[in-house]
């Protein structure tokens, strides 16, 4: 099926304040929550879009913590009436048997945790005991007939941990898990030199995830390879072929940026990726007409990329356009953990 994602932020309340998250990378600022009335001339104009693009809309309702917003279960039931698939992303604080399984029955198809290390570290980032809460969600989650993420960000922070992370998730039986890396923002630079990841030890790393992989490739954990550096990885090790052709002007995987994806915040700004700074309109705009506008056409000029378009990959890999944003404010710029030597001077 064809679908079209929209990581929809209905509030920005939440239970954490997590180090790395975007929302809190300005300190403290005023938390919004999307009025009802928004929500629903918002999925109204989801709808349009999908239906003018002939694809299926699928949500990703998060936060904050989704859960805490005011009229979060009239928002499950309007969604679901409306038969429209989701995700829910959120914290694992409020998540009963009986959440659970209201959830599922609403039509949840997946809740999404994070865990970010070990115990010591995971709480250092997010919380005093959320690792455990955490671990504990897993089979709340899976009881009720949904299905289970975790999701880890990579820095230098939690980089060694994450093979024996792997482990404790494939051990509480999580149905998938993946990982993306630390993206800086721009009031987040004392952050950036001591998270940084260098690209040898980024694809070590990748190699030590690779083996955990392998070792426990018939479990009733699959691994999603998120990252795109993960095609390079492949690549080199064989296990991933350029097909023939194919048409050399089209692009066929990597970043979505700009493709089949939007963010919406709670405040109404649409974003072309959460990520970074990549405001490109607001949902009182046709959601259609802003993604064929110029402000999102800048995000599909991939003859830009300043590494990427001197390298075979470019159509299937980009590494990941937001943490070179994050580094340099330049979306084009190389990615900063990919480890290929490119003539980027062509």
């Amino acid at each position: 099926m064809d679908y079209f994602a929209f990581q929809w932020h209905i509030t920005d309340e939440c239970d954490q304040r997590c180090k790395h998250c975007y929302i809190f990378s300005n300190g403290h600022p005023k938390l919004v929550e999307m009025s009802w009335d928004r929500l629903v001339a918002v999925l109204a104009n989801v709808e349009r879009m999908a239906e003018r693009m002939r694809r299926t809309p699928y949500l990703y309702i998060t936060g904050g913590d989704p859960i805490l917003h005011s009229r979060f279960w009239d928002f499950l039931e309007l969604v679901h009436s409306h038969g429209i698939p989701f995700t829910l992303m959120g914290n694992p604080f409020h998540l009963t048997d009986e959440v659970c399984r209201r959830m599922k029955s609403l039509g949840c198809r997946k809740y999404q945790l994070s865990l970010d290390g070990l115990r010591e570290t995971h709480d250092r980032f997010r919380k005093p005991g959320s690792f455990d809460a955490t671990l504990r969600a897993i089979e709340t989650v899976r009881k009720s007939g949904m299905h289970c993420a975790i999701m880890s960000t990579i820095s230098s922070t939690n980089i060694d941990e994450i093979p024996q992370l792997i482990d404790v998730i494939v051990e509480h039986q999580a149905d998938i898990f993946a990982f993306g890396r630390y993206c800086p923002t721009s009031e987040d630079r004392a952050h950036q030199e001591t998270w940084h990841v260098e690209p040898e030890r980024y694809r070590q790393f990748l190699e030590e995830c690779w083996a955990k992989f392998e070792q426990y490739k018939d479990s009733e954990t699959t691994f999603n390879l998120k990252d795109h550096l993960w095609t390079l990885f492949l690549y080199e090790k064989g296990l991933f072929k350029i097909p023939e052709g194919l048409d050399e002007d089209t692009i066929y995987d990597g970043c979505n940026c700009g493709n089949c994806h939007f963010t919406i915040s709670a405040e109404g700004r649409l974003m072309a990726c959460r990520r970074f700074e990549s405001y490109v309109g607001t949902v009182d705009e046709e959601l259609y007409d802003v993604f064929h506008g110029s402000k999102m056409e800048q995000y599909r000029q991939h003859e830009r990329f300043e590494k990427c378009r001197n390298c075979e990959l470019l159509r299937f890999c980009r590494g990941c356009p937001a943490v070179a944003y994050g580094y340099t404010k330049n979306f084009y710029a190389s990615d900063p953990q990919c480890w290929k030597e490119v003539n980027s001077n062509s």
